[in-house]
């Protein structure tokens, strides 16, 4: 096992009608920004359980937050935290909204020209707005880590940052304001977490059996719960699985002390950037492509993962990498996510596109050991066509 820090300093507040808890989570007197996306929490409640439980606080609102945050949006909301002396700030919706809202955190407190929050991984922040969070969907894992991903649409470039700042301070987690989520939606999270997992997880062996265990438990139970919460959509046990598993899938836990990959994360990126694919469409397109070109240097985790997640014990090595992947691949299709670029009306031009803007945003040496080039992401991406 490597050498690690693990912190997490996120207070999960989780159970049915814990949205009230807002009033006390909330620092009082608090000049509070609440901030949401297209407006489904409108439609669904969760909006009117929020305004009840903050009936005592000065509270603001900032609407129309993307499914992939942009640059240019986060801006005005930045603007209106400092022209109404905002002093807290509350996402309430997805990932996107509250990676959203990190970035509003840290850019209202940033001296010079904000995008250099994104452009340096967050290694510049050094204060950012307190936060909390009321999640809607699972998915992202966001809520309980310090990391966000916004794009900027003037140049199609969409990239990541992390800094201890911009941690919620708390995150409530009702799994019955998952109920109205449309099926893409809850595709789309399970998809997501999963690929989360797999990137922290499907590397090479470093003797870590906790971390190792704990990731595939979480894959097991997205594979179990995932189709369920398409069947049964207001199923509570079903609903909070899903949700609790979205959540660990990425709060630092199954990733201290191992080596993580992310090369399908960032080539996915720039297909949404691109072409505007949701995130998790993105990921079941280049994911089990990434596993077949890089299988010589997953070897051994392909096979662990074949055996332990998937049950895969009879026939060749190969044989069973085969059978591993394409397992990878049904469990997609089957949560109605398609797994090529053709499924996406995307041909060719699509992979020379992707290429371009990778090279132009330095995304040339990804992996846990660097070494997916160019040359190895067109590979991937020929053979996700």
């Amino acid at each position: 096992m490597q050498s690690f820090n693990f912190y997490n300093p996120v207070n999960i507040v989780f159970g049915e009608g814990r949205i009230t808890d807002l009033s006390t989570l909330v620092p009082a007197g608090a000049r509070v920004l609440v901030l949401y996306g297209g407006g489904s929490i409108k439609k669904n409640g969760t909006y009117d359980e929020v305004i009840a439980a903050l009936k005592d606080h000065t509270v603001f609102e900032f609407a129309g937050i993307e499914p992939n945050p942009r640059f240019e949006t986060l801006m005005k909301a930045v603007a209106q935290v400092k022209a109404e002396r905002i002093d807290f700030l509350l996402a309430v919706g997805g990932g996107s909204v509250v990676d959203g809202t990190k970035f509003v955190a840290a850019a209202a407190q940033y001296d010079g020209d904000a995008w250099e929050i994104l452009t340096t991984g967050g290694a510049k922040i050094t204060s950012a707005l307190p936060l909390g969070a009321v999640l809607t969907l699972p998915a992202t894992g966001s809520e309980m880590n310090n990391g966000a991903v916004v794009t900027r649409e003037a140049s199609k470039t969409k990239l990541p940052f992390h800094c201890q700042q911009v941690f919620p301070q708390f995150a409530v987690l009702d799994p019955t304001k998952t109920y109205s989520l449309p099926p893409r939606q809850v595709a789309n999270g399970a998809v997501d977490a999963f690929v989360h997992v797999i990137e922290q997880y499907l590397t090479y062996p470093t003797d870590a059996p906790v971390q190792d265990r704990f990731a595939e438990s979480l894959l097991q139970t997205l594979i179990e719960v995932g189709p369920k919460a398409l069947a049964t959509p207001h199923d509570y046990q079903v609903r909070a699985n899903l949700m609790w598993a979205a959540t660990m899938a990425l709060n630092g836990l199954i990733g201290a002390g191992v080596p993580q990959d992310w090369a399908t994360h960032l080539v996915g990126h720039e297909l949404t950037a691109l072409y505007e694919l949701d995130h998790a469409q993105t990921l079941a397109i280049v994911l089990p492509a990434m596993l077949q070109t890089r299988r010589a240097d997953k070897h051994a985790k392909l096979l662990q993962y074949a055996e332990r997640v998937w049950g895969i014990r009879d026939g060749s090595e190969d044989e069973r990498i085969d059978a591993a992947i394409a397992k990878t691949r049904d469990f997609f299709e089957a949560m109605g996510v398609k797994t090529t670029l053709a499924g996406y009306g995307l041909g060719i031009e699509a992979v020379d596109a992707v290429l371009t803007q990778l090279e132009a945003h330095g995304m040339t040496a990804l992996g846990e050991k660097q070494n997916v080039t160019p040359a190895l992401s067109r590979q991937v991406l020929e053979a996700a066509l």
